[in-house]
């Protein structure tokens, strides 16, 4: 089977030509001759998402998120990573063990779950209860680990006990990502010197950058192993933002979508966890304002980065796909490349997802 398109993101490289499908799945040839229109590139990979179509991540039973799997498999994510923002830790311990028993059925596959909390600043909140916040405490993150399937923990590395943490996610083979932190360059550097290598959402809810004060958006720019999450739309980021991150590290972006429930809903009042908030015009804020996480699809991210930033279609793309798969070796995400799953999405002249193969067979066939 051909797919019928001009050229193709192979191993991260625009290259024109067609691709082709075996009936086991699995893409024989790419560069194929032959005329066609539009893009194909790997299966979409987010790494923070709280939610989608109607299901809170939080609240979710098994079939609920199997059931978000399914709806954002649709719009191009084909992996990615159940977010749960601070909660009571019965409720996100249940939360996880929800997660471990989704089945994927044709749906998005559940990489593991992201813990965005709860050792976090109340210097830097954002969306996060304050009253749930809680210092590093080594015991705490053991149970919340042993609970299920976690693959990320977010924290503020500024907090009493936070690096004796970052070392036990280290043991227990667990991504570290540093956000919601009034951390300065010198704390960051040392979270980033024990093995962190994320930033979640740069630039959002962390101390600013400032010529004499760069913070963790200063640190992490210049650490090359450092991958930086980025919330490609207009209401948490201006275009020139977009661009510069783009410039300053390329190859490290990794577009996120910080999705809600409220993603693919109609505006209206919503519940993340104990947070309660309204979507107007697709923007999420609580009733003082305070933005929660997005209503946008990675793929809108894509667009929005390139069209609206002028970031490169290859960059933006290999910031949705290959970049956050370097973090998840051996799980033949984000590839497109003779040998690889058909896990591949088919855009058309605009960016919009045309079609959506999962093992190389269309998920609206």
């Amino acid at each position: 089977m051909r797919l019928g398109v001009a050229a193709a993101l192979v191993d991260g490289v625009y290259r024109t030509g067609d691709v082709e499908i075996d009936a086991e799945g699995r893409i024989t040839a790419v560069g194929v001759p032959g005329r066609g229109r539009g893009l194909a590139v790997p299966g979409l990979v987010d790494l923070q998402v709280n939610g989608f179509a109607g299901v809170d991540f939080l609240t979710a039973d098994a079939e609920e998120f199997t059931r978000a799997g399914v709806a954002l498999a649709r719009t191009g994510v084909l992996a990615y990573q159940p977010t749960l923002i601070t909660s009571a830790p019965e409720q996100t311990i249940a939360a996880i063990a929800a997660a471990g028993k989704a089945r994927t059925n044709g749906g998005a596959r559940i990489l593991g779950v992201h813990l965005e909390g709860p050792f976090l600043s109340p210097e830097r909140p954002g969306t996060h209860p304050v009253e749930l916040l809680r210092e590093p405490d080594v015991a705490l993150a053991r149970r919340l680990l042993a609970a299920g399937p976690v693959t990320e923990v977010t924290l503020a590395p500024e907090l009493p006990g936070a690096l004796d943490v970052v070392a036990e996610c280290m043991r227990s083979g667990v991504l570290v990502s540093c956000g919601h932190s009034d951390a300065t360059a010198a704390q960051a550097h040392a979270a980033f010197d024990r093995g962190a290598r994320l930033v979640t959402h740069l630039f959002d809810a962390m101390r600013p950058f400032t010529h004499r004060d760069p913070g963790i958006v200063g640190a992490a720019l210049t650490r090359g192993e450092v991958l930086l999450g980025l919330i490609a739309d207009p209401s948490h980021l201006a275009q020139e933002t977009i661009r510069l991150a783009f410039q300053a590290a390329p190859g490290r972006v990794v577009l996120v979508t910080d999705a809600l429930a409220a993603c693919g809903q109609p505006d209206g009042h919503y519940r993340l966890g104990e947070v309660e908030f309204d979507v107007a015009g697709g923007v999420a804020r609580r009733t003082d304002g305070t933005l929660v996480g997005s209503t946008i699809t990675l793929v809108e991210a894509v667009r929005h980065a390139c069209h609206a930033a002028g970031v490169a279609v290859e960059q933006a793309f290999n910031a949705a796909t290959r970049t956050p798969a370097r973090l998840f070796p051996g799980k033949d995400i984000g590839l497109l490349r003779p040998g690889d799953r058909a896990d591949v999405v088919v855009l058309d002249d605009e960016l919009s997802a045309r079609t959506v193969l999962q093992n190389g067979v269309p998920l609206d066939a």
